[in-house]
């Protein structure tokens, strides 16, 4: 649904993320516990949803160069435009998170490659990503970057730079490779208008948490409001409970007839009013039935 949205809004691409599936599917954070089976089976499905393209994360690959090749293909027959492929060690985590670790960059130079030859569409767009800012530095994640770059990754993904001095650092280092930035809600890199990111030379902006976020956060009041309707509505019960107990005075017994009316009507008696009357002053509203 989300997919269709985003379609429906006029974007250009659709953009599957690793996060969001994680959370969708398992309700986990991205830390690699999805698959490659249902990452695939992810892709195809908001693939065969929407007719404008599929940008899709495929984490690191699953493996080695030859899992690479299957990742690839894989993707590509399930309708993918692109996708990206990153230097961590499996099992990886988003690149927000602490606690990454990377693989040589010679390895990654074989994934690439891999990547490269396995695709059967020249369409196929490989986008190269490195998380070497978080774990080494800024100049470590360039220089990972342009061995990416000329191993044929078409676009270059530099993940979380720190400020918008080393998004304009990452831009002038690459002044004629397509660069993917990645507009995270609450992560390490400064949220920057998209004519800025258009004047740096920017030409794919990925909104990986956008829609989650602004879903999760509509849900949330929705829920707390239902709650709140099914508290009210179990103190309204709890109420006409109270006043159809009859009370009685130890060891009595109330005659029958101050219990029923001429009809077996309840007509007993609060503060002087039948409690008919009552209830139709103080319980206005009908109470509310939560499916559970």
């Amino acid at each position: 649904m989300t997919a269709r949205l985003v379609e429906q809004a006029g974007f250009d691409a659709v953009y599957m993320t690793g996060f969001g599936a994680s959370a969708s599917l398992l309700g986990q954070p991205d830390v690699g516990l999805l698959s490659f089976a249902e990452m695939v089976d992810q892709a195809r499905r908001l693939a065969e949803t929407i007719s404008v393209p599929l940008i899709a994360d495929a984490d690191d690959g699953y493996g080695n160069p030859i899992n690479v090749t299957r990742t690839v293909r894989a993707y590509e027959a399930a309708g993918v435009a692109g996708l990206h492929l990153e230097d961590q060690v499996s099992p990886k985590r988003c690149g927000h998170l602490e606690g990454k670790q990377l693989i040589a960059a010679s390895e990654m130079v074989e994934k690439v490659h891999a990547a490269v030859e396995a695709r059967r569409s020249a369409d196929l767009v490989i986008i190269a990503r490195t998380d070497a800012r978080a774990v080494e530095s800024l100049d470590a994640a360039l220089e990972r970057a342009r061995r990416y770059r000329d191993a044929g990754a078409d676009v270059l993904f530099v993940e979380a730079p720190e400020s918008e001095a080393e998004v304009v650092a990452v831009a002038e280092a690459f002044p004629e490779t397509p660069l993917l930035f990645n507009a995270v809600e609450g992560g390490r890199t400064p949220l920057l208008e998209l004519a800025r990111l258009r004047e740096l030379g920017f030409r794919l902006v990925i909104c990986p948490l956008t829609g989650l976020l602004a879903a999760t956060g509509a849900l949330q009041q929705a829920l707390s409001r239902l709650a709140r309707q099914r508290n009210a509505a179990r103190r309204r019960r709890a109420v006409l409970r109270r006043l159809h107990r009859p009370r009685r005075a130890a060891g009595h017994r109330a005659p029958r007839s101050t219990l029923r009316g001429r009809a077996g009507t309840h007509l007993a008696q609060r503060g002087g009013e039948p409690v008919s009357t009552w209830l139709s002053r103080h319980c206005t509203s009908l109470p509310l039935v939560v499916a559970q």
